[in-house]
């Protein structure tokens, strides 16, 4: 693993992907979040730059107060505190009515259109892996004003020409997909994170381009691990590191059973 951090021992992975997600979020801004590190993510924002972040759960809580990490996003301590205790219906409606400012999700898969795949690895009717299926994935992705993915293995195999199956919609094929879909032009891919990289989306051609390099990675490690041809700027950007702070918020008050950070 190249990143400073980890192969040093300061933090793991999962602790640095946590800590760039939730840097992400704003103060103020509504964030639906899935199964994870988008929960780890949302719950550091909280407790760090971003106290009034309102934490949408695809089951219904609005807006908790999260002790811990909850195992779902339908356990009872997403609703710890909220606003309101409410359904899945609810929730898909303010989606799609525009209310959400952020999706945040994990994938398997993904091309450069941020399309993400967690339906299956191979063939539909007879895969090499099957895997969970999209759940209210797809509904977040179509309707967010802005989608931040994270894909902890970035490499050949899960940044594809083409996924094997469209789970998710990013950009579809392209500029002005999403519209002929009947999906709002403000809305799409904003963020991806992976163990090398963070990475947004060209404005004209909808393409991934590399945002910032993680400390220890070069421009080489990121095209060397795609499948396709990943946009590089002319000026690099590197992402900063977790403070003590962070990783002892995420240690010790979100994750002190380490379900998602790991060992």
């Amino acid at each position: 693993m190249p990143i400073q951090g980890v192969t040093d021992g300061k933090y793991n992975l999962r602790e640095f992907l946590a800590f760039m997600g939730a840097g992400l979020l704003e103060d103020g801004k509504s964030v639906f979040v899935g199964t994870g590190l988008p929960i780890l993510a949302s719950m550091l924002a909280q407790r760090t730059h971003a106290p009034g972040v309102l934490i949408l759960f695809e089951a219904g809580g609005m807006g908790p107060r999260l002790p811990e990490l909850p195992t779902s996003v339908g356990e009872a301590r997403t609703y710890h505190q909220g606003v309101a205790a409410s359904s899945m219906h609810d929730l898909m409606a303010l989606s799609q009515a525009g209310y959400v400012d952020y999706g945040f999700l994990g994938g398997a898969q993904m091309d450069k259109y941020g399309n993400i795949n967690t339906t299956v690895i191979g063939d539909h009717a007879h895969p090499d892996v099957r895997l969970p299926g999209s759940g209210g994935a797809n509904d977040v992705a179509s309707f967010s004003h802005r989608l931040i993915t994270i894909m902890a293995k970035q490499s050949k195999r899960t940044f594809v020409e083409r996924v094997d199956f469209l789970t998710t919609s990013g950009y579809l094929d392209g500029p002005g997909a999403r519209e002929r879909a009947g999906l709002a032009a403000s809305s799409g891919p904003y963020r991806v994170i992976t163990q090398l990289a963070m990475y947004d989306f060209d404005e004209e051609t909808k393409c991934l381009r590399l945002f910032s390099l993680h400390p220890g990675v070069t421009v080489e490690e990121v095209q060397e691990n795609s499948s396709f041809e990943v946009l590089i700027p002319e000026e690099l950007r590197f992402s900063p590191e977790p403070t003590e702070e962070h990783l002892r918020l995420l240690r010790e008050e979100i994750d002190p059973a380490r379900i998602a950070l790991g060992r």
